[in-house]
């Protein structure tokens, strides 16, 4: 299929997921799934499994909450994938936004955020595979009334402009649909 670098984009319950597996299936034959959630409860463990049960079994998954720019370059060394799909950038920034001090500042809030999604841009462009990655858009909702909502959604929407800028495809989904963007 060739190098290419897909960025799937919409709200809450809009559809991503489902649409980049289902792309995955049909278009990668060796398909590395990165995980990016952390179960802290009950029902993040619930719709985790719930996840997993819909993958195909034969997809290697990578979990990874953190440092997934390195943790994919060392998987992506084995050289047995022809696709990636990360799961998503919505949970990867918020862990690395947790990370930090209460008293961070948004200086700090996009340095951490931002050297990490530059970090895994750089293992694309090193990659000739296909790359699936999902992200929130948060940028269209209220204004989040915490100052950690605020530096979130701020640092996210600079996080999903980078990789949208970077990407050959860009998607919006919308109740399922999805709208092409790039």
């Amino acid at each position: 299929m060739g190098k290419k670098l897909i960025f799937l984009l919409g709200g809450a319950r809009s559809g991503k997921s489902h649409y980049a597996e289902q792309w995955a299936a049909e278009h990668g034959k060796n398909v590395l799934f990165v995980a990016t959630a952390q179960a802290f409860d009950d029902e993040m463990r619930e719709r985790i499994a719930y996840h997993q049960s819909t993958r195909p079994a034969h997809w290697h998954t990578l979990e990874e909450p953190l440092h997934v720019a390195e943790a994919i370059k060392a998987a992506l060394s084995t050289g047995e994938y022809d696709m990636i799909l990360l799961d998503c950038i919505t949970l990867l920034a918020s862990n690395l936004l947790l990370t930090l001090s209460e008293d961070c500042t948004r200086e700090d809030a996009n340095q951490r955020i931002l050297s990490e999604i530059d970090a895994l841009l750089e293992v694309v462009a090193q990659s000739d595979l296909t790359w699936l990655m999902i992200s929130n858009e948060v940028g269209m909702g209220v204004v989040p009334p915490s100052r950690l909502g605020r530096l979130y959604r701020d640092a996210l929407g600079r996080a999903n402009r980078r990789i949208a800028q970077a990407a050959d495809e860009a998607l919006l989904l919308v109740a399922g649909l999805p709208w092409k963007l790039k």
